[in-house]
């Protein structure tokens, strides 16, 4: 019966210590687990975050350009008709789309259904007021007109997009 005691009075100690160090051991791997699966992806963000920005850049000046009054003051020129002017503008617009289209990668699919729809807005209504004249007059008339209709709106389509992007970025910050 003594040598029992004996045996436990060493073997109780070993084990308490044992369970001790092997708890804290582990404890510390997980915490050190943790701490690296966070600098990865603090890593990823420090990556990742400027390239976002850059196409959130890159996107609202793709909506700056395609503004009706940036546009006609870029497109049209003396001489154009109506005609002219509506295949210039449309043109251009679908050409600084197709250049901004990766874009849409690095952004949320809030934000490029707001471009898109913005880029589709500006086109009907190219095409709304070019159909209210005849192909063949002065394209002055359609810059007033589109102009016109421009300052009609509460919000212009671009504008809005231009709104919901600045929105969206300022929650990324």
């Amino acid at each position: 019966m003594e040598t029992v005691a004996d045996i436990l009075k060493i073997t109780l100690p070993a084990l308490i210590v044992f369970l001790t160090a092997w708890i804290i051991l582990r404890n510390m791997i997980r915490n050190d687990e943790e701490k690296r699966r966070q600098e990865v992806i603090l890593q990823g963000n420090r990556t990742i975050t400027p390239i976002k920005l850059q196409a959130y850049e890159r996107v609202v000046l793709f909506l700056e350009r395609i503004s009706l009054e940036s546009l006609l003051m870029r497109v049209s020129t003396p001489g154009m008709t109506v005609s002219q002017l509506q295949s210039a503008l449309l043109t251009t617009i679908r050409s600084e789309f197709e250049h901004n289209l990766s874009q849409q990668i690095y952004m949320s699919t809030q934000a490029w259904e707001c471009v898109r729809n913005a880029r589709s807005n500006i086109i009907k209504l190219i095409n709304s007021e070019a159909e209210k004249l005849k192909n063949d007059l002065p394209a002055i008339e359609l810059s007033k007109l589109l102009l016109g209709r421009v300052m009609e709106m509460e919000h212009e389509p671009t504008r809005v997009a231009i709104d919901f992007i600045k929105a969206e970025v300022a929650k990324m910050i």
